[in-house]
């Protein structure tokens, strides 16, 4: 499962991607940035048009460059989402992986109409941009099972090889009215199963939890910029776990390092720490927010890593993340995930 790092124009640092930055990543193969970012900044749109985007950012072209189309921002800012400015800078800039130009996200809070409203606009939207390399969107809301029939029996999208999945991320984090975790999770085995050869990507999933039911679900790839929020606030993130406050910056609230993670983040081999220890992560300003944001990366390029290899490789997954995750709300539904894995998986034994 790729994990793909999430960055904007303003704050193009710790440059994690950069073979002589002290902050590299070699682990890393993505990265993503907003288009919003270059509508704001029309002289980084020209200058990214005329050189593309991979050498206006100094981003080295094994490093894959994902965009995303800003729907969101524009429409929180209450601006026109500009389709057809988004069309060229696609077609003049060149990224490597890019969705339709807007899709009309469904809060929770919605009313069931205007969450239909939304799906029928992403599709209309999905349906106008199927040629090419545009990646369709799909929202996961109580509309998910239109979306699946309505692709299904596209011609043109049902070929797309990628298909994008949006909506999760108010609903993990309860917004209001929000779909269970239960329903959540049965959204994305429902969407798996129907289609099993594609390339899923799922927008906004970056916590070290939640990458283990993406990878058990057979997701390639997740994108998120809480590597970098949560440094801004003085969070960090600690493998097989949840987030810590290590600098008081605001009035975030959390649980502060104990003593046992202090000693382990002494161990820690991400570069931030290993140069800084943890008064690097401790400190104020862009050298503390440095060290935050790329120990933040590397635990989640880290929890990644581990999760394929106890997954696929040494094939004891089912035992070790029950020694290495604690997060209490999600480990309830890793173990019926498992179930429901396995159950898929015999069924298909059965059928062949």
């Amino acid at each position: 499962m790729q994990i793909v790092a999430g960055f904007g124009l303003k704050g193009i640092k710790p440059r994690v991607w950069d073979s002589t930055s002290l902050y590299h990543l070699k682990e890393l193969q993505a990265v993503m940035i907003s288009y919003a970012d270059f509508h704001k900044m029309p002289s980084q749109r020209k200058k990214a048009m005329e050189k593309g985007l991979h050498e206006h950012l100094g981003i080295p072209k094994n490093v894959k460059l994902y965009l995303d189309n800003g729907a969101f921002s524009f429409i929180k800012n209450n601006q026109e989402v500009p389709v057809k400015e988004y069309a060229e800078f696609v077609r003049e800039a060149k990224p490597d992986w890019f969705p339709i130009p807007q899709d009309f996200i469904p809060i929770p809070k919605m009313s069931l109409e205007e969450q239909e409203e939304c799906f029928k606009k992403t599709m209309n939207m999905n349906f106008r941009y199927y040629q090419g390399d545009y990646v369709p969107v799909v929202h996961i809301s109580n509309f998910l099972e239109k979306y699946i029939e309505q692709i299904v029996n596209s011609k043109g999208l049902s070929k797309k090889p990628c298909i994008a999945l949006g909506g999760i991320v108010p609903n993990l984090l309860r917004a209001s009215k929000a779909i269970t975790y239960k329903k959540i999770i049965d959204n994305l085995i429902h969407f798996r199963q129907q289609f099993p050869d594609k390339k899923l990507h799922i927008f906004g999933i970056g916590g070290t939890a939640t990458l283990h039911i993406a990878a058990l679900l057979g997701i390639n790839s997740v994108d998120s910029s809480g590597w970098r929020n949560r440094a801004a606030r003085g969070l960090i993130q600690l493998p097989g776990t949840g987030d810590r406050i290590v600098t008081e910056l605001g009035n975030w609230r959390g649980r502060y390092l104990s003593s046992e993670e202090e000693q382990k983040l002494k161990l820690c081999p991400c570069p931030g720490c290993q140069q800084h220890g943890l008064e690097g992560l401790k400190a104020s300003g862009g050298y503390g927010f440095y060290n935050r944001a790329t120990h933040n990366l590397w635990v989640l390029l880290e929890e990644a890593r581990q999760i394929e290899e106890h997954l696929n490789i040494i094939g004891d997954y089912e035992t070790w993340y029950l020694e290495h995750l604690d997060n209490t709300i999600y480990r309830p539904l890793i173990h019926k995930l498992l179930q429901e894995v396995s159950q898929m998986a015999k069924n298909y034994i059965n059928s062949t």
